[in-house]
């Protein structure tokens, strides 16, 4: 997004952070309905266009979102929508990509009340690499043929009662929703979304063999000060990367040896 897009959606963001603040507020609950409405306009390509005309009055988008949502969800997101329209959108599909982040960024919160965000970050990193680890799998959860009912259902051995709930609710709404987006590419962009909240960056470590405890806090809290924001690392086992250690962040890759970084991270300590 750029522009006037962009700033939609830091409002949009702001408002979801205030109303979830409140304890009477269900996030989770919140998320649902954020994901119905995506899929609403993302269906109607015509009320798309109506909810985002420059021409049209702020006053009257929001009075035909609440005309047509209002008795379907609650009012927290009614009204949440109802300002997002008011806002102005470089493109008509950015208000949808907008809804749609916000319906996962609700879920991350309701993670993060619960207490369990950290462990919803991790369960997204693993299942990750167990998709790109079985094509097979990989296969089944993005057949267009197949239907949502029958992925939902794979989902649901794969992750029901291994998973938290909002990683299966997160999961669920990208294999049988994508939105053109690949699994992967949907995946990485839920553990931004998740690191934001903690405004912490993302480390993916992979490593000949398991971190112990005191190297993971050296290679993070040096990463942290590289990068002058907290990192989450998100870790990885490769036999084949041997006696050494790979580091991405972002698009930057770090290659090395473990040794050699974990002096370093240490020397950056001291420093």
């Amino acid at each position: 997004m750029n522009g006037a897009s962009r700033e939609a959606l830091a409002a949009g963001r702001e408002r979801l952070d205030t109303l979830t603040d409140s304890t009477s507020v269900d996030a989770a609950q919140l998320a649902d309905e954020l994901a119905a409405v995506t899929a609403l306009l993302d269906r109607e390509a015509g009320l798309r266009r109506v909810l985002t005309d420059p021409a049209k009055q702020a006053e009257a988008k929001a009075e035909l979102v609440q005309r047509l949502i209002g008795g379907q969800v609650s009012g927290t997101a009614a009204d949440l929508v109802s300002g997002m329209v008011r806002a102005r959108w470089s493109q008509s599909r950015d208000l949808v990509d907008a809804l749609e982040e916000l319906a996962d960024i609700a879920d991350l919160t309701a993670a993060d009340k619960r207490g369990n965000l950290d462990e919803v970050e991790d369960e997204l990193f693993r299942f990750g690499r167990i998709v790109s680890s079985s094509t097979e799998l990989r296969a089944a959860l993005t057949d267009r043929a197949a239907g949502a009912e029958a992925k939902t259902e794979l989902l649901h051995r794969l992750l029901g009662g291994r998973a938290k709930p909002a990683t299966e609710r997160l999961v669920a709404r990208l294999v049988t929703v994508p939105r053109g987006r690949s699994l992967e590419a949907g995946l990485e962009s839920l553990s931004k979304l998740a690191a934001d909240r903690r405004d912490r960056m993302v480390a993916v470590v992979t490593s000949a063999v398991p971190l112990g405890d005191g190297q993971k806090q050296r290679l993070g809290a040096a990463l942290a000060k590289l990068y002058g924001r907290r990192m989450h690392l998100n870790l990885d086992v490769d036999p084949e990367v041997v006696g050494g250690i790979r580091v991405q962040v972002g698009d930057e890759v770090i290659n090395g040896s473990l040794a050699d970084r974990l002096d370093d991270a240490a020397r950056r300590m001291a420093s």
